[in-house]
């Protein structure tokens, strides 16, 4: 795991000390070493982590004939299995790391190699018999890779802000993307908040020529398409045993580590199960490390002791509390590059310095909801899609009223108004109302139209709206859940990347093997969600590693105090950052209709939490990149 960055230009008033201020902008992400290659017209830098080979695996890394250069971020898991046919076809070795095998696979295969990669990766290769850069990033997007190409400089880096240390980058905001930003808190597609600078999205491989600056081109190698070796008449058993058994085989290969490893331990049912697993296949003791708050309604520390008791690891924990989150936000922003969508940011980061003390690497349960349909939305919008042809029979003007009276009934409490809200009868039919406004939208289509007058109407949801169409031929549940890999997942790794980065350590993701995400797109919909209880194949394979109480209790999905604690008399400063004139929100949104929003969240009539936050994060993000009026680490609020 570590940093790249680099760039391609003829102007030769760029050179080697540019290169050297971007990687030294992500030393963070590699403390253990740098290394630099610079032979105009390319430049190519690195921040290593050690985890493999520890002594040989210096990048930038060369081939045998110093003709083929590589820099590289990620860990391939396969590369001891594609070494042999390489070096069997005349390939010389130098170092037992898998940057070697990416290289020479390279030149074996082209631009193809990739196909052959299981793992996580964000690579540059330059070619200097063919004056050619290929840059390709893992199927999943679990490992970054941002760019900026504007026809005559190509630069790249492992994170934004190497970018913008190089002359010809500044910072700018890319207003045109706010009404996305506000709706999911961040962006589906390559554009990023920063005007110019792109990211390679998952699966996506890059070309360019160095005399030829109508080579750039960007393809497609890969998609999350069901296996179609997958039997169609598949039973129950043979669903849950093929689970369970590429499940094992996720979690041995990514055991491969020259250095400590441990297990970030929530206590739900996805990281319990690869401690469990991980418990069963280590050779010494397994260290297991747990974040809560001091609020114990909303910390989850109870379960992961519970089931660090069970299995018998070496358990750690640590306790965040209102001045430690908010006062560290801003250098969690920097880290992120972007506004931060998820207060469980805060958290993982946390828990990741806790990590850092012990380990070099970690293994986390990161994407079982989003291959087996564990969150509630996707049971309501299954259970709203079965409802739907019944209630289109209805007359036009008989919904229309079932809408108005839940919405306005002064006969149902606010909780049932609420849960009628989120079904058919209280919503419009399309996936922007049904799926989108109801589950994801933290600003409604009204008020983002009374925050930014002007604002394309349908803009939020584009990005969003093509990855759900061209998946039009799978039912609502798989729909769902490829719409969401492209677009939420994306969000939450570069957030599991950045901040254990922040920490200086890896972090590994069993469950988003490229293969297990091929399997269980062929898995039938009845095996994901049953009698409502979702996930329930997944929590099928893994009955006889963790207790019922632990696999079947209710998903807390990682809670955060932010409510009590927006709301928290000590937090005066953050609303007064929000009000400043002289910040990003002043020039870009409707400020009294903010003002509003805040007045009715303090005086308790609406809980705007969720809206607060993301115009906080907004405001601290122009703060930090684009007006520079705030230090990172500039705390939020005055301690006592």
């Amino acid at each position: 795991m570590c940093g790249i960055a680099g760039f391609l230009t003829r102007n030769a008033s760029w050179g080697r000390s540019d290169l050297e201020r971007m990687t030294e902008a992500i030393a963070h992400r590699g403390p253990d070493g740098s290394g630099h290659y610079a032979q105009a017209p390319v430049f190519l830098g690195h921040r290593r982590l050690s985890i493999i080979d520890v002594a040989a695996g210096a990048q930038p890394m060369t081939n045998e004939t110093g003709t083929r250069w590589i820099s590289y971020n990620g860990e391939v898991f396969n590369h001891a299995s594609l070494r042999p046919a390489l070096e069997n076809a005349g390939h010389r070795y130098q170092t037992r790391c898998d940057t070697e095998t990416i290289l020479h696979a390279y030149e074996e295969y082209g631009p193809a190699c990739v196909e052959r990669f299981r793992g996580m990766f964000a690579f540059a290769i330059w070619d200097e018999t063919e004056k050619t850069l290929f840059c390709a990033r893992d199927r999943l997007g679990i490992k970054p890779f941002y760019y900026y190409w504007d026809g005559s400089l190509f630069a790249f880096a492992s994170e934004i802000k190497a970018l913008l240390t190089h002359p010809a980058l500044s910072a700018a905001f890319d207003e045109s993307l706010l009404p996305e930003y506000l709706a999911f808190g961040y962006t589906s597609d390559d554009r990023t908040l920063f005007k110019g600078i792109r990211k390679l999205m998952p699966g996506h491989h890059l070309r360019l020529r160095a005399d030829e600056p109508d080579s750039f081109r960007i393809e497609s190698y890969w998609d999350a398409r069901p296996d179609a070796t997958q039997p169609a008449d598949g039973d129950d058993a043979y669903w849950i045993r093929e689970c369970r058994r590429r499940l094992e085989e996720n979690v041995e290969m990514r055991l491969m580590s020259d250095v400590p490893l441990g297990l970030f331990l929530s206590g739900g049912v996805d990281s319990s199960a690869i401690t469990a697993l991980v418990r069963r296949m280590a050779a010494g003791p397994v260290k297991t490390f747990s974040v809560g708050y001091e609020e114990a309604e909303f910390s989850e520390l109870a379960y992961a002791r519970q089931v660090a008791n069970r299995l018998g690891t070496e358990h750690h924990e640590v306790v965040v509390g209102m001045e430690d989150f908010f006062d560290a936000l801003p250098r969690l922003i920097w880290h992120e590059d972007e506004p931060i969508t998820w207060p469980s940011s805060v958290s993982l980061h946390f828990v990741s310095m806790l990590a850092a003390k012990e380990v070099k690497v970690v293994l986390t349960g990161e994407g079982s909801d989003e291959l087996f349909a564990g969150y509630n939305r996707y049971r309501f919008y299954q259970w709203n899609q079965h409802l739907g042809p019944a209630y289109r029979m209805l007359p036009e003007f008989v919904r229309g009223w079932l809408r108005t009276s839940i919405a306005d009934s002064n006969l149902l409490s606010a909780k049932l108004r609420r849960k009628l809200g989120h079904t058919i009868l209280g919503r419009g039919e399309s996936v922007e109302s049904l799926y989108l406004d109801n589950f994801y939208s933290a600003f409604s289509a009204e008020e983002q139209a009374r925050l930014l007058p002007g604002a394309p109407v349908g803009a939020a949801y584009a990005s969003f709206s093509r990855y759900w169409e061209a998946a039009a031929g799978r039912t609502p549940v798989g729909q769902m859940l490829y719409a969401d890999q492209k677009t939420y997942l994306q969000e939450l790794l570069m957030k599991q990347d950045q901040m254990s980065m922040s920490a200086s350590i890896e972090s590994r993701v069993p469950l988003l093997d490229h293969t297990f995400v091929e399997f269980a797109a062929a898995i039938p919909d009845r095996m994901k969600i049953r009698n409502g209880e979702a996930k329930y194949i997944f929590k099928k394979c893994v009955e006889d590693l963790l207790p019922p109480e632990i696999i079947y209790r209710r998903k807390m999905g990682f809670p955060t105090p932010l409510r009590s604690w927006l709301m928290d008399a000590r937090n005066a400063p953050l609303l007064a950052n929000l009000r400043n004139k002289e910040g990003l929100l002043a020039s870009v949104i409707h400020m009294p209709e903010m003002e509003a929003l805040l007045r009715r969240h303090q005086g308790g009539e609406v809980d705007a939490t969720d809206r607060l936050w993301r115009l906080l994060n907004l405001q601290l993000w122009g703060d930090i990149f684009v007006t520079g009026r705030r230090k990172v680490d500039a705390p939020l609020l005055t301690r006592a």
